[in-house]
């Protein structure tokens, strides 16, 4: 890893849970030396990636962020698009909808929509990072991108975060094979127990995938018929939410098949 991709992998640990991070624990988060974490935040506070408040040494993310944030949204305005697609689909399920978006070789949660509908739902943190084994969004990226890629993602250490998770490489390689046949992946408890979630993958002008749409619901809710609601649904916003942001699926991709 180059020093760019060393000072930018740092900014990753930021999220909603934790806005600010001090010098010791991007030490342990990110498993480099101390000497080397503090010259790399020092150059992205020069550049206004990080900031530090007065009197406190926690680090926190710059404006150049938001600026950057800001040209990426005007640019491909994916996240203001996908909100009504969130809403609406959460709308139609009565369940948690999600997006996620890939960014460089992670992907991250964006935005989500809850339904007013139970009491009891999924519940979602925009920019947490999502594993690609664990998570039905994962699984659709995988599914669609380069096969390099999902090479890549696999041959990381997979980790069991239930015990339902999936960390066999061959056994994810088959489901991914049944993904791309049915254009739908899903997930029963492999990112967090008691959680069922389906997911079709987003792709952009190029015909590559660059994230997923995901709908998440508690298992005791996914009855045969809560099920073919959602699959139906699903599908249909997929198909919207590539559509809105100018993207295009590839020639194979089944759009029009049931799971």
């Amino acid at each position: 890893m180059g020093t760019v991709s060393k000072a930018l992998s740092l900014l990753t640990y930021f999220n909603h849970g934790r806005t600010g991070i001090g010098l010791s624990d991007l030490t342990r988060l990110s498993g480099m030396n101390k000497a080397t974490v503090f010259r790399l935040m020092s150059e992205l506070q020069e550049s206004g990636f990080v900031e530090q408040t007065d009197g406190d040494r926690m680090y926190r993310l710059g404006p150049q962020v938001l600026r950057l944030a800001a040209l990426r949204e005007a640019a491909v305005p994916i996240l203001s698009v996908s909100r009504r697609v969130l809403r609406d689909l959460s709308d139609e399920t009565g369940e948690t909808t999600h997006l996620s978006l890939l960014q460089g070789s992670q992907l991250n949660s964006l935005s989500h929509a809850y339904s007013p509908r139970h009491a009891t739902k999924v519940m979602m943190e925009d920019a947490e990072v999502l594993t690609f084994h664990g998570t039905s969004s994962g699984m659709a990226v995988l599914a669609y991108a380069d096969p390099c890629f999902a090479d890549a993602a696999l041959a990381q250490p997979l980790q069991a975060h239930t015990c339902d998770t999936i960390t066999d490489p061959q056994e994810i390689r088959t489901q991914l094979a049944e993904v791309r046949s049915t254009g739908m992946a899903q997930s029963i408890g492999g990112f967090e127990a008691d959680v069922h979630s389906h997911a079709v993958p987003v792709f952009g002008p190029d015909r590559q995938v660059i994230g997923a749409l995901a709908v998440a619901a508690p298992v005791s809710r996914m009855t045969p018929e809560q099920k073919q609601r959602i699959l139906a649904a699903l599908r249909r916003a997929g198909v919207t939410l590539t559509h809105r942001i100018g993207g295009s699926p590839p020639a194979d991709f089944p759009q029009q098949r049931t799971a």
